[in-house]
């Protein structure tokens, strides 16, 4: 598996939390990715659309030899089978997975922005994203360590142990 991604996973509607274990299940089952690294779990406030539930946020990190189109379709399958909804732009959403970082790629098209275009703006993106890789290069953080626990971005549930990658228990 030659490429590396990070995947942000969300969820605010039902079992936030079946949600994304599911989601993280089904991405590492799948024949052309394998999941290496997941951060601990956030609850976070809305952004955007803030009528609405709070968040579970995390990122994983995953290899893939899927192209970044390829990889968004499937993205977007395990979300329309997980039950997603696309009423209310970043409204309550039973899953949302979206490609953070795909190598080190920059990637323009209709369907699809590499770097992901908002994610230097959220901390329930950034705060999860530098756990998961702290040696990340990204453009405009400075301080690392003022992210933690910023706008609305709390823990949830630790990954087991520190630093100690384990899938979602059966």
């Amino acid at each position: 598996m030659d490429n590396i991604a990070y995947i942000g996973v969300g969820s605010n509607i039902g079992n936030r939390l079946d949600y994304i274990s599911e989601a993280v299940k089904r991405l590492d089952h799948h024949k052309e990715i394998k999941v290496v690294n997941t951060s601990s779990i956030y609850e976070t406030d809305p952004v955007g659309y803030t009528n609405q539930a709070s968040f579970l946020n995390m990122v994983i990190k995953i290899r893939t030899t899927l192209a970044p189109l390829a990889l968004l379709e499937s993205l977007l399958f395990i979300e329309e089978e997980l039950g997603r909804k696309r009423e209310i732009k970043w409204g309550p959403r039973t899953l949302d997975l979206d490609i953070l970082l795909y190598n080190q790629e920059n990637i323009k098209s209709e369907k699809l922005m590499i770097p992901h275009p908002r994610m230097l703006e959220r901390a329930f993106v950034i705060v999860p994203l530098l756990e998961v890789d702290l040696q990340l290069n990204l453009p405009g953080i400075v301080d690392r360590d003022s992210l933690r626990d910023k706008e609305g971005v709390r823990i949830w549930k630790r990954k087991n142990g520190e630093d100690v990658f384990a899938l979602f228990e059966s």
